[in-house]
């Protein structure tokens, strides 16, 4: 059944803060916080209808969600802060226990019958809030069918996907009155920059000062734009795809041979091969900067972490080449940024820089020349942890269609199937059109048979 059109009714919305008195203080972004710009970041969850046995209701659920919403703050405080900016221009965090927005609400569907393939009439808008207050809002939604969407949207400013994960994870562990596992570090002097502060010239092709950066220009009426999908991707494909890259006695890693995949792909739908294609990889830093030897570790760091190195490739090149070769520039350009040193110098460069914003050169640099997007990896997406009490979710995504000129691509762990992906894409229509006409054996566009509800009411 076609529910691309239907009706979300919000209910109610509360303000949910911290259940323990907070001391209001500041606290800075770090120097790899401040490449950021002001975009917000969408995660949901789908449940299907408790069983009888645990005699929930909606309302039970939205409860259970505020309660343990309001325990997590205790620890996670600073989603419940607000950004503001300072004397000399640059966002910080006021951790003053404003709270966090909630909503509940009602959408006239079935969770069957939701395109989540299509999450631009399905999700945006609808099922994840729109963030307008604060760092983080939250939306439960309950389904014509009995089921439930959990939704939350972050401020990237202050929560990068790995913070994201931790939060939901102690948020689900709180509502099954379970310890947490991961207490969240605001240690900003673990991304200090060094007295004597340098940094590799690569980190100049990297990012760049927003002051030379020229204004976007208008798109012309019908040009080529971004939009949203989901597809399906099972272990099987996978495995393929990453032999085919590794062929050549150089292992690939699975990140490393999607990417490649993708990258050809792109360039492939490109009409001029004379143009060159762009591909950037999000580098997350926690474990190049952990240094066994003096005991520091940022595994429980909650902020950005993160670098976004990426290979520029003439178009013919990667049309041509075969896929390993395209595996191993994807391999060789994310080697200047996956040492510790490469972060201790991304952390000079911005220090040397203040207060002058600066963002990654792939957000901005997307319809200059050819195509240009960024790969992330979301391995680490805890889909079949977030359970609050009434069973694991049967999906799960982000959903970041972040406005900038380049696409993003997030491949994530499916809740349903071991070993299998769901792959969050925001790319240029046509080139999305072209995958899906060249590689729909490869990406599957999502549908209620991944989930397991063809045959079901969501119960």
């Amino acid at each position: 059944m076609d529910r691309g059109e239907f009706s979300v009714t919000v209910h109610r919305k509360d303000i949910v803060a911290a259940l323990l008195p907070l001391q209001e203080h500041w606290l800075p972004l770090s120097n790899l916080d401040l490449l950021l710009p002001p975009i917000d970041v969408g995660v949901f969850f789908c449940y299907k209808k408790p069983t009888n046995e645990k005699n929930l209701t909606f309302s039970c659920m939205v409860n259970t969600l505020k309660k343990s919403l309001a325990q997590a703050l205790v620890s996670y405080y600073a989603l419940a802060g607000e950004v503001v900016v300072n004397s000399v221009g640059e966002p910080e965090l006021l951790c003053n226990n404003r709270g966090v927005d909630f909503f509940d609400a009602y959408a006239d569907v079935e969770l069957r019958e939701l395109q989540l393939y299509n999450p631009d009439a399905s999700v945006e808008g609808k099922l994840v809030p729109k963030k307008k207050e604060g760092v983080l809002c939250v939306q439960a939604t309950e389904l014509k069918c009995g089921a439930t969407i959990v939704a939350c949207t972050f401020d990237h400013r202050i929560a990068d996907a790995y913070s994201g994960n931790m939060f939901m994870v102690a948020w689900a562990e709180m509502a099954q009155s379970k310890r947490i596992i991961a207490y969240p570090s605001f240690r900003r002097s673990l991304l200090n920059a060094r007295r004597s502060g340098s940094s590799d010239p690569i980190i100049d092709q990297m990012y760049e000062p927003i002051s030379s950066i020229p204004p976007p220009s208008d798109p012309e009426p019908g040009a080529d734009h971004l939009i949203s999908r989901i597809y399906y991707m099972t272990a099987k494909d996978i495995d393929r795809l990453q032999a085919d890259a590794s062929i050549g006695g150089s292992r690939r890693s699975k990140l490393e041979s999607l990417s490649a995949c993708l990258w050809q792909l792109v360039a492939k739908s490109e009409k001029d091969g004379s143009k060159r294609c762009k591909m950037g990889t999000v580098v997350d830093g926690r474990t190049r900067l952990s240094d066994g030897e003096d005991g520091v570790s940022m595994s429980n760091y909650f902020g950005n972490v993160l670098s976004i190195p990426f290979g520029d490739e003439c178009v013919e090149e990667l049309r041509t080449k075969p896929l390993n070769w395209v595996a191993g520039a994807v391999h060789e350009y994310l080697q200047s940024a996956v040492t510790k040193e490469h972060f201790l110098g991304l952390i000079d460069w911005v220090e040397g820089r203040r207060p002058e914003p600066a963002l990654a050169k792939i957000y901005i640099k997307g319809g200059e020349d050819g195509a240009a997007f960024v790969v992330s990896s979301g391995q680490r997406f805890p889909v079949t942890e977030v359970d609050f009490g009434w069973g694991r979710p049967v999906f799960g995504s982000y959903h970041f269609p972040w406005g900038g000129e380049a696409g993003y691509v997030m491949p994530m762990p499916s809740a349903s199937r071991a070993g299998d992906w769901v792959i969050y894409m925001h790319l240029m229509k046509s080139q999305l059109d072209f995958l899906e006409v060249n590689a729909g054996d490869l990406f599957q566009p999502l549908t209620a048979t991944h989930l397991g509800l063809v045959d079901c009411a969501c119960n």
